[in-house]
């Protein structure tokens, strides 16, 4: 065994031993929420930086955990949130407006911004690790008894970065991070028995991509078309769809095994790529980087793409949080835009259920903290839907943040029987939320200019209803012209009108001959969750 293997067991044994003491620290739940720490936010995407970059604005996603700072209405809670570059103070001062009944200088002395000054295109958490001094600064403003760190997901960088803070990390391991891969995902699925699409295991080259479709294509042979993914590709930005009906005349039981193998080898470059400005030359030289499968798709006449979200606590108890209607753009209905929360209460328990078998299968393995699961849901016509499981994200995701801010302001409770989400008044609440609010008019908005535009209009978020809007990703806002938001209201026509709002006022406020852009331009989020049809 050499030395480096050694250092790496080494590290691994002291990273596993500090997870460890969070079983101690936090025996249920609620102590978990409630308990005096010192929590450090390490908002760093430390995912694949050439899949990340295909992401609109995404170097300001490390914003998406600034819900984070709403932990300060617990007076025993203190922060420290560490981003690339630095926050623009009135993001901050609008977040911790956001906290009821706690004085906005308490909640700012317990808040400790840093800043590696470092806009370049690595994880923020590598940049941490290559600064020392900014690395013994957060040591020694943790109560290193009470702390424990949170990120957006976890990697080798998230667990060195631990050991050298002698802080424990709640998230899954880095070593288990392969369970919220395409082909880590099915695996779960197959295990924790949940229905998932055929497809393929992981493949590392596009030749034998073309084996493996057409090994799918022989199990199934009134396929129409197939999805191949990149194996750790994020919202749907990996994905690809071969339209096989071009080529029946190969189709199983029409040609040799081999003729059906050139014929899709020849389609992958026609394939329908769901990031912009994707070509097959870029997407096939990162298959033996990333790897890649190939999967059914799902058809459908009117579907829907529903997700589930939960956590693994220290004590490993599974915790279903909510469930969601996602909302999806792109060429094929694959990229995600949105969500709508709850999901529809025809099927909500029914993902419930599924999310605790994967959750479950996922504590076996030893994850902890927080997962979601993807789905397909196609109405069969009957009452009934075949709901079909995707893919896991075992990190924190798109429908994270909104969540956790309806949850932390209105300090509610997840209702498992009727999966509704409750606040201590004994009110449903429901929301619709979007990271992709993207149009060109809103280019040159600063983020002052965003906070008069939400005063003048009364935009913000009323703690006394416990309604109206929170804004995020408002340092996209300038450059890209992006805006993430989550309108909550008592009633999901409160919540969309809410949210139409928004949209009317902004362009009110931007109104020029500029041509417009947006992801949701031709469509309106359902109201109490109407039928929409597959793209």
């Amino acid at each position: 065994m050499t030395t480096l293997d050694v250092s790496e067991l080494e590290q691994t044994e002291k990273f596993r031993n500090l997870q460890s003491t969070l079983r101690d620290r936090w025996k249920t739940i609620e102590l978990f929420d409630n308990s005096e720490a010192d929590i450090v936010i390490i908002p760093s995407l430390s995912i694949d930086q050439r899949e990340l970059r295909k992401i609109e604005g995404c170097e300001h996603y490390e914003e998406r955990l600034l819900f984070s700072l709403i932990r300060l209405r617990n007076p025993r809670t203190r922060l420290i949130y560490v981003t690339s570059v630095p926050l623009h103070p009135s993001i901050i001062d609008y977040y911790l407006q956001l906290l009821p009944g706690i004085p906005f200088s308490h909640a700012r002395n317990r808040l400790l911004l840093l800043s590696t000054y470092d806009s370049s295109l690595k994880p923020l958490s590598q940049k941490i690790l290559e600064r020392p001094r900014l690395l013994e600064r957060i040591r020694q403003a943790l109560r290193l008894d009470r702390s424990f760190m949170i990120c957006y997901n976890s990697s080798d960088f998230e667990g060195e970065l631990s050991v050298k803070l002698g802080v424990p990390l709640y998230a899954a391991a880095p070593d288990l991070q392969i369970w919220g891969t395409k082909s880590g995902s099915r695996q779960i699925f197959s295990e924790s028995g949940v229905p998932h699409p055929d497809g393929s295991e992981i493949v590392w080259h596009h030749s034998d991509l073309a084996e493996a479709a057409s090994d799918l294509w022989e199990r199934q042979p009134t396929l129409q078309r197939m999805v191949v993914k990149l194996n750790e590709g994020i919202s749907g930005e990996g994905n690809a769809l071969v339209d096989l009906r071009p080529i029946e005349n190969v189709a199983p039981g029409k040609s040799s095994h081999a003729q059906r193998v050139a014929a899709i080898s020849d389609r992958f470059s026609t394939m329908r790529f769901q990031a912009k400005q994707e070509t097959w030359e870029n997407f096939s030289a990162r298959i033996p980087e990333l790897g890649a499968i190939a999967e059914a798709f799902v058809e459908g006449e009117i579907k829907r793409s529903p997700s589930v979200q939960g956590r693994i606590t220290p004590s490993g108890e599974v915790e279903i949080l909510s469930t969601h209607d996602q909302i999806l753009g792109g060429p094929d209905g694959q990229i995600y835009l949105g969500c709508s929360f709850p999901a529809d209460e025809r099927y909500r328990l029914q993902l419930q259920q599924l999310g605790l078998q994967v959750g479950r299968k996922l504590a076996e393995k030893g994850a902890l903290e927080r997962f979601g699961v993807d789905f397909i849901a196609v109405d069969k016509g009957n009452g009934e839907w075949d709901i079909q499981a995707i893919e896991i994200n075992l990190r924190k995701g798109g429908t994270t943040h909104p969540f956790m801010t309806l949850k932390l302001l209105t300090n509610g409770r997840y209702d498992l029987s009727t999966g509704l989400f409750y606040s201590q008044q004994g009110r449903p609440k429901y929301y619709i939320a979007t990271d992709n609010l993207q149009k060109d008019r809103y280019r040159g908005l600063l983020p002052n200019d965003l906070m008069d535009i939400i005063a003048d209009y009364r935009l913000h978020f009323d703690s006394g209803t416990q309604t109206g809007t929170v804004f995020h990703l408002m340092g996209c806002l300038s450059q890209f012209g992006k805006l993430g938001l989550t309108s909550i209201g008592d009633s999901p026509q409160q919540a969309q009108d809410i949210y139409n709002k928004v949209i009317k006022v902004l362009d009110e406020e931007t109104r020029s001959e500029n041509k417009v852009f947006s992801a949701f331009s031709d469509y309106s989020f359902p109201v109490a969750w109407d039928e929409y049809s597959e793209p």
